[in-house]
């Protein structure tokens, strides 16, 4: 088929290649000038299974009452006389009752662990190259109850597939002997010895050159301007030509994987998804050979931050904006960042030498991702990966090529259009184990 995947961030570019692996003629659409150049570009670099567990949990709305007016604040709630905002934040209050948080919990973790081997088989199929490290991520703490609870959820990630360690503080410093200088504040972790780290902006262009090398088509500098849908199917995506006319472009089939721009394109033709813009920060610090670093990734988890060694350089990112589509950069929180990265790395370089980015993270209230089938047969969503859109691309790639191509996704994952009854087939299917 003749396949038009809208977006070349790392989602879209991996759709685009197991899409032309499984045989389809492949065009990617997208409005910069080359792959990755949006949220994938300078993210916190986790390849994280083990960040299954989705930001609406039990303990989250307390916080966030807490948290209220604080401009360097981890979630950062900024009220707009918006509907779609309100109704977002309504239904992730109810994504924290301790039920839905499990289930979405072990849905998310199907998906993480799949995507993270489809990965690899990836990497050693091609060779593929961005400062990967096969290292782990330990996550620490500095709060005794917020440890506790995060080593009886370690309990529950381990029943589903993800080996979690639990760890001492002074385990915790052994893994990552950058730590020493915070040994004060740490009361334990977690560590994930499977998971790993690694530049998505350089692997989505890299993986881009590798699908150009399969056949598929970037046109890169392209604006979308609307999906249109007749006889109730997707008919044509209208493009703006150099001129900013209509330029109609048509495909067999349709794969939207524009991140948080992915709802304003979708409701037009009556497809209406939970994603809304959570703004993130990330700094980038050089460094030199003298300088001390972790070369361990890290989560510090009360201050909602991810560490991650990219060859010479040391990306720190976290936080969470909710506050419309706004991309300018604000100061004080990635000032807040280099605070914290200081505290805890005196020797990691030069505070003043940060480079500060932010990005949109499609969000959704329960964290997971819109994967499959519309109600056009002809048009799938690959979008809302929030904070794990690196983690899950591979993975939900794999799932929209499988889907495009007619057959069902391996994972034990909601993917949409999908029937419960069919991926039951799936799993009592001869091999399937």
């Amino acid at each position: 088929m003749q396949v038009m995947v809208l977006g070349a961030g790392v989602v879209g570019t991996a759709s685009a290649w197991y899409l032309a692996r499984a045989g389809h003629a492949v065009t990617v659409i997208e409005r910069q000038g080359a792959a990755g150049l949006e949220t994938s570009c300078a993210n916190g670099g986790q390849v994280s299974a083990s960040h299954a567990e989705p930001w609406a949990n039990p303990g989250v709305p307390a916080k966030v009452l807490q948290w209220l007016g604080r401009e360097d604040a981890p979630l950062l709630f900024r009220p707009r006389a918006e509907w779609r905002q309100w109704a977002w934040g309504a239904r992730f209050l109810l994504e924290c009752l301790p039920s839905r948080n499990r289930a979405n919990t072990r849905q998310l973790l199907a998906l993480a662990l799949y995507s993270r081997a489809a990965l690899q088989r990836l990497r050693h199929e091609t060779g593929i190259e961005y400062d990967q490290l096969a290292r782990g991520i330990l996550a620490f703490h500095s709060d005794d109850d917020e440890f506790r609870r995060a080593a009886a959820h370690a309990e529950l990630m381990r029943r589903h597939g993800c080996v979690c360690e639990v760890k001492t503080a002074v385990a915790c410093i052994a893994i990552e002997p950058a730590l020493r200088h915070a040994a004060a504040r740490i009361v334990g972790g977690i560590f994930t010895p499977e998971d790993e780290s690694g530049d998505a902006f350089k692997f989505t262009q890299a993986l881009a050159r590798l699908a150009a090398g399969e056949g598929v088509r970037f046109e890169y500098g392209r604006t979308i301007k609307r999906i249109e849908a007749a006889g109730g199917r997707v008919r044509n995506v209208v493009l703006a030509d150099a001129a900013g006319r209509d330029d109609p472009v048509a495909a067999d089939a349709y794969v939207v994987a524009l991140g948080s721009y992915s709802p304003l394109l979708l409701g037009p033709i009556g497809v209406a998804i939970p994603v809304y813009p959570l703004k993130g920060y990330s700094i980038t610090l050089p460094l030199e050979a003298a300088d001390e670093g972790p070369t361990v990734s890290l989560t510090d988890v009360e201050h909602k931050l991810v560490f991650s060694r990219l060859g010479a350089r040391l990306r720190v990112a976290g936080t969470a904006e909710m506050g419309g589509y706004d991309t300018e950069v604000n100061d004080v929180r990635c000032q807040a960042i280099v605070r914290r990265t200081f505290e805890l790395f005196p020797g990691a370089g030069h505070p003043e030498r940060a480079e500060f980015w932010t990005g949109l993270r499609p969000a959704t209230p329960s964290n997971l991702p819109c994967v499959g089938r519309t109600r056009y047969p002809n048009l799938f969503l690959n979008t809302g990966h929030g904070t794990l859109g690196w983690t899950l691309a591979c993975g939900s790639g794999q799932a929209i090529s499988d889907m495009v191509s007619g057959r069902v996704p391996e994972p034990e994952f909601r993917f949409m259009g999908i029937p419960a009854r069919a991926r039951a087939a799936l799993a009592a299917s001869p091999g399937s184990g």
